[in-house]
């Protein structure tokens, strides 16, 4: 089973950046496609971007398409999404998960806070 621990969360001006970490243990990442998603108060939870078992293809929600990359360190059993020019509207509790295509199919972990003041 693995587990996955969500960090790098925290208070950002509008404009800022922010890089989260996924990190696994109890098993290795590298032969799954893996996700991030992030639910804010109120809303359902969404996916926001994805990354194949390698690395080599990724795709983004329109949301953040331009400002927001997922890569991934397969040596260090860890998945990274680094978040440029944040918007208020993309404060959010952020998760990642194992995906087929934008479908999360494991075990959520407890997720980084993320706010991001005007």
């Amino acid at each position: 089973q693995v587990q996955l621990v969500e960090s790098g969360g925290g208070l950002v001006q509008a404009g800022g950046s922010l890089r989260l970490s996924c990190a696994a243990s109890g098993r290795t990442l590298s032969g799954y496609a893996m996700g991030w998603f992030r639910q804010a108060p109120g809303k359902e939870r969404e996916f926001v971007a994805g990354i194949n078992w390698s690395g080599g293809t990724t795709h983004t929600a329109d949301s953040v398409k331009g400002r927001f990359t997922v890569s991934r360190d397969n040596a260090k059993n860890t998945v990274y999404l680094q978040m440029n020019s944040m918007k208020p509207e993309d404060t959010a509790i952020y998760y990642c998960n194992r995906v087929i295509g934008e479908r999360a199919v494991g075990s959520w972990g407890q997720g980084t806070q993320v706010t991001v003041s005007s």
